[in-house]
C-alpha cells in the first residue's frame, strides 16, 4: 500500500492511497467521526448564532451526544440559509482567519458563499490529492487542467490537488480549444481535467484540425461539475483513449474532492474522515438505508470557516458499503442520477428556472410565459435555450421583437454567465398547463 506519492509509479495506472484514513476499519472510522463531530457541533454551537438556535429549538445539548445516530435528530441546512446569512452570518471563524472565498449564483440574486481558512485550503488539497492519487497520478504527470478558475471551485481545486502530488500543472481554464490541444501536445500531458463534455469537444476539435488526440501521452481523465453517463464515458475513452473518472464535490460543502472514482470505477469514494454522508427521502426527510436512492446529505466535521451540518445537497444517489478491490474502505456513492428539486447544471453552472422568472417577469413587453430548453449541440457542450413570450402589443412589430430579444438576452447572460439562445415566441405559443407549469425541457440524454 503506497501513502507517500512520491513513491508512487503512475505509469502502471494503479491508483494509490494518499491518506491511511482512507483504508480505516469501520469501528475506527466511526470513533474518528463521532470524535470530530463533536467537536465540530460544539464549536458551530459556541461561534454560529444561527447553529445554536437550531440546537436550542431542537433541544439538543452536543455533550450529551454518545452516538452518530444521533445526528439524524438534528434539522437540516439548505442552500437558502447561506443566502439568508449573506454574506457571512454562517462563519464559524473570525473574518480575520478567512483567506479565501468562493461564491456561486443563487436564485435571489444573492451567491452562496463560501469560506476558507488556510487549514481548510490545505485540507481541500489533500482531497484534491486523494482524488487524483485514486487515478494513479504522481511526480511524473503534467495534469492539463482545463477546468474554470475563479470563484467557481473546480480549477483552483484541481490545481492545488495536482501541486499537492507533486504533478506539474497547466493552469489552462476553459476555452479556445486549438490552443487547449496545441499545449496538451506541446507539453506532453497526461492527465486531463475538464467537464466531460467539453472533453469531447475537444476530441472533436482535435479531429477538425487534424491532430492525433490519441497519440498524445494522455492516459487519465478527472471529469465532473456536469451530469454525465456512461454512454459518455465510453465516449471519452473511446475519442480519447483514455481512463475516465467521475469526480464530485459542490462548493457549499468544500468544493470538488468531496468523493471521487478510483480506478475499479464502481463508485465515487467519499472522504467520511471530513464528511459524513446521509441519504433521505427528500419529500419526508426521513433516513434511508444503503442501497436506497433518495438524496445525498452531508455534514462537515472538520472545516474551521463554515462547516455545515445536514446539508440538504439535492442530489439523488445511493450509497454502498461493499469493500472496494482497490484497498479504501470509505463509503462509496453511486453516480448522481438526478435532483430532487430544479436545478439545472449547465456547463457547470447552477441554472434556477426561478431565476430566469425574475429576469422575465421584470423586462417590459415579456408574457410570464416562458419555456427552458437545454440540449447538447454538435460540439458536445451543454445548450441552452429560453423561448419567452411577447406580449400582443410587442408581437405586432418586428423592431419591438428584435428590442425584447436584445434585452433577455442581455440579462439572462448576465445573470448566468453563460451562452445562451433567447426566442421570443407569439402570444400563447409556450404551452399552457393545469397543474404545475413544466417550465423545463432537458433532451440531454444522460
Amino acid at each position: 500500500m503506497i501513502i507517500d506519492a512520491t513513491r508512487a509509479n503512475p505509469g502502471n495506472m494503479e491508483g494509490y492511497l494518499w491518506d491511511p484514513h482512507e483504508s480505516l476499519g469501520s469501528s475506527e472510522r466511526s470513533e474518528l467521526q463521532l470524535k470530530r463531530l463533536k467537536q465540530t457541533l460544539t464549536r458551530v454551537e459556541g461561534e454560529v448564532p444561527f447553529f445554536r438556535e437550531l440546537f436550542d429549538n431542537e433541544g439538543f445539548r452536543v455533550a450529551e451526544m454518545r452516538s452518530l445516530e444521533q445526528l439524524v435528530s438534528l434539522p437540516f441546512t439548505t442552500k437558502d440559509d447561506l443566502r439568508e446569512h449573506y454574506p457571512f452570518g454562517l462563519l464559524a471563524e473570525p473574518l480575520e482567519q478567512v483567506v479565501r472565498v468562493h461564491a456561486s449564483s443563487g436564485t435571489t440574486g444573492k451567491p452562496t458563499v463560501v469560506a476558507y481558512t488556510k487549514d481548510d485550503v490545505d485540507l481541500w488539497a489533500d482531497l484534491m490529492a486523494r482524488t487524483l492519487a485514486g487515478g494513479g497520478v504522481g511526480p511524473n504527470d503534467i495534469v492539463h487542467n482545463a477546468y474554470g478558475y475563479g470563484l467557481f471551485t473546480g480549477g483552483l481545486g484541481i490545481h492545488y490537488g495536482a501541486e499537492r502530488v507533486n504533478a506539474t500543472v497547466v493552469p489552462m481554464s476553459g476555452g479556445n480549444s486549438e490552443r487547449q490541444l496545441k499545449l496538451m501536445r506541446d507539453f506532453g500531458s497526461t492527465v486531463l481535467c475538464c467537464t466531460p463534455s467539453y472533453a469531447l469537444n475537444l476530441a472533436e476539435r482535435a479531429d477538425f484540425t487534424g491532430v492525433d488526440i490519441q497519440s498524445l501521452p494522455l492516459r487519465v481523465g478527472f471529469f465532473g461539475a456536469e451530469p454525465w453517463s456512461e454512454r459518455m464515458r465510453t465516449a471519452i475513452e473511446e475519442r480519447l483513449s483514455i481512463k475516465a473518472l467521475d469526480i464530485y464535490g459542490l462548493s457549499e460543502v468544500i468544493g470538488p474532492g468531496v468523493a471521487a472514482e478510483c480506478l475499479e470505477r464502481d463508485g465515487l469514494h467519499v472522504a467520511e474522515d471530513h464528511f459524513i454522508p446521509e441519504i433521505i427521502d427528500p419529500d419526508s426527510g426521513i433516513s434511508l438505508p444503503d442501497g436506497e436512492l433518495g438524496e445525498l446529505v452531508f455534514t462537515s466535521i472538520t472545516k474551521q470557516a463554515l462547516p455545515l451540518i445536514r446539508y440538504r445537497t439535492r442530489d439523488l444517489t445511493r450509497l454502498n458499503r461493499k469493500p472496494c478491490a482497490c484497498g479504501r474502505t470509505t463509503v462509496r456513492m453511486e453516480r448522481v442520477l438526478g435532483r430532487s428539486d430544479d436545478m439545472l447544471i449547465v456547463r457547470g453552472v447552477n441554472v434556477f428556472p426561478s431565476q430566469i422568472e425574475t429576469i422575465v417577469l421584470a423586462v417590459d413587453g415579456a408574457e410570464p410565459h416562458y419555456e427552458i430548453a437545454v440540449d447538447r449541440n454538435e460540439k458536445h457542450l451543454d445548450a441552452l435555450e429560453v423561448r419567452v413570450e411577447a406580449s400582443p402589443s410587442v408581437w405586432k412589430h418586428a423592431e419591438r421583437r428584435v428590442e425584447l430579444e436584445r434585452q433577455l438576452d442581455q440579462h439572462i447572460r448576465s445573470t448566468l454567465g453563460i451562452t445562451v439562445t433567447v426566442s421570443v415566441v407569439a402570444p400563447n405559443g409556450i404551452p399552457r398547463s393545469e397543474g404545475k407549469a413544466a417550465r423545463v425541457v432537458d433532451n440531454r440524454r444522460l
